[in-house]
């Protein structure tokens, strides 16, 4: 009598990562229940902007810039909303667990990375309380202030100069000029925290 053979299927390709608060986040389908801001800002004040191609000692690092930005959107919006100057603060969140790619290498990545980036993204929205998808107009204004910051690291710290920056980025409008000056890692992770404290807290009263 013929036995037939059994085929064995491959179990499929981990995708999750494990969290120092102990959290273990798949980031194919990540759960909100998994998004800890403290895993947050240790991974963003870990992630260097311009794959680190920034003058100093010290890389500046995403959660120093996400700080920037929430404070551009103040500027430029002084009565918006806590929930919206939160999403500004967390607009580059899920970075802190899939990195931080240059623009024109996530365009290369096409559909795929944004799906990714996309339920990461929700995710991290429905833990802290924001809807899921932001309206359009506070993804444009969200959208203005980084950009405003990508110019001032650009033309300060990754070497270029104003008129290509201003070409590329545009020359920032509404927002008072900075002057940059990298923060530590151990800085960066706990102004992030507190500020996140800070609105967090005040999306609650």
């Amino acid at each position: 009598m013929a036995t037939r053979s059994i085929k064995k299927t491959a179990p499929p390709a981990r995708a999750w990562q494990r969290m120092l608060s102990g959290r273990r986040l798949d980031i194919l389908d990540p759960s909100p229940v998994d998004i800890e801001v403290e895993d947050i800002a240790h991974g963003l004040a870990r992630v260097a902007r311009w794959n680190g191609q920034t003058i100093g000692d010290l890389p500046f690092n995403v959660a120093q810039h996400s700080l920037i930005v929430e404070n551009f959107c103040g500027e430029l919006k002084p009565d918006w909303p806590v929930k919206w100057r939160l999403a500004a603060l967390l607009h580059d969140a899920p970075e802190f667990v899939i990195g931080d790619m240059i623009s024109p290498f996530k365009a290369q990545l096409g559909e795929q990375y944004k799906t990714i980036e996309g339920r990461l993204m929700e995710a991290i929205h429905l833990r802290f309380g924001l809807p899921a998808h932001l309206p359009d107009g506070v993804e444009k204004l969200i959208k203005r202030a980084d950009r405003a910051s990508a110019y001032f690291e650009a033309v300060q710290l990754a070497g270029f100069d104003v008129v290509e920056a201003r070409k590329i980025f545009s020359a920032p409008k509404g927002m008072s000029p900075i002057t940059l000056v990298a923060m530590t890692t151990v800085e960066a992770q706990n102004a992030y925290i507190e500020r996140f404290n800070t609105l967090s807290n005040a999306l609650t009263t």
